[in-house]
């Protein structure tokens, strides 16, 4: 996929997922074949009022091939000062979140709230794209409560998005039911600019069935979570799914940044996720590391005792 000079070398994303996408997770993400990776959603007026609390979700890994900053907010002038903060220098696409439908999100107007308020969400596009220097792209919805995502993606067009990202859901739905991909396919045949599509693609039939919509790429979410090799199975590549190496390496990078308390609380469901993929003693070491709450201590002499043998 080719976004401007940008080319991405695949098709295949890793989603923006808010409380998940760290950069140990996008790291081993990429390891295994990711072509480009999304921050976590970064508030604009946090960046505004107070930078350094947005900090440590901007940082990267070399590994990270195309990287993208998404931002949300509904202040158009703050979304384009966010753009150009240093702290997002290094990212090679901003997105504008106009798909989160989390209630803090949305009860204050950002997120997919905007799909209620295009005047207001193309302003925000314009302003922001006038702002960089860098693609402007946009992760939407198919609506609120009902389909007008045909609508919403030639406003995006006509605001000067370089991209658009589809999840075929509304609002509503959350994340219940199934994406529909007629949907994806129908603006994918209505616009010029590139079309991402997304939603519920966890294997090689689901992922050639969102391919036959002609998108331009394909954004994995949900089914990544404790299964980063899912890139590697979609694009046939060869790989181990020994995951505790990966494990192992997804703490070891968030260690240079976080502190211990910290990691173990957060780390707890990332383990849920990689527990339910893991075989054999590895998966009893890791479910009795959750159940005494010294998840990083029984991991760590698990892979101790592994090295040994």
């Amino acid at each position: 996929m080719l976004i401007g000079k940008i080319d991405f070398g695949g098709n295949l994303i890793l989603a923006p997922m808010a409380g998940v996408s760290d950069i140990g997770f996008r790291d081993v993400c990429s390891y295994f074949g990711a072509d480009a990776t999304y921050s976590e959603m970064l508030s604009a007026r946090a960046m505004h009022h107070n930078p350094k609390k947005t900090a440590l979700m901007t940082i990267y890994s070399p590994r990270e091939r195309i990287k993208i900053g998404q931002i949300f907010g509904h202040e158009p002038e703050i979304m384009a000062e966010a753009i150009n903060n240093p702290l997002l220098s290094h990212y090679d696409i901003i997105d504008i979140n106009m798909g989160c439908p989390a209630p803090k999100i949305v009860k204050n107007g950002e997120g997919s709230a905007l799909l209620k308020d295009l005047p207001l969400a193309s302003k925000i596009i314009s302003t922001c794209v006038k702002a960089s220097s860098r693609p402007v792209s946009v992760k939407i919805r198919l609506g609120w409560s009902s389909d007008n995502s045909l609508e919403i993606g030639r406003m995006c067009e006509e605001s000067g998005a370089s991209f658009i990202t589809l999840h075929s859901r509304t609002t509503e739905q959350g994340y219940s039911g199934q994406a529909d991909y007629e949907a994806i396919a129908r603006l994918k045949s209505a616009l010029k600019i590139p079309v991402i599509g997304n939603g519920d693609v966890c294997d090689k039939i689901s992922y050639e069935n969102i391919l036959k919509t002609g998108v331009d790429g394909v954004m994995i979410g949900r089914a990544s979570q404790g299964k980063p090799y899912i890139f590697s199975q979609l694009k046939n590549l060869d790989y181990n799914d020994d995951l505790m190496p990966i494990l192992h390496r997804h703490i070891k990078l968030l260690r240079e940044h976080y502190d211990e308390e910290f990691i173990t609380k957060y780390m707890r469901k990332h383990l849920l996720w990689y527990a339910s993929f893991l075989k054999g003693e590895d998966r009893i070491k890791v479910a009795t590391s959750l159940a005494i709450d010294k998840s990083l201590e029984i991991i760590e002499c698990a892979l101790c005792e592994k090295a040994q043998k």
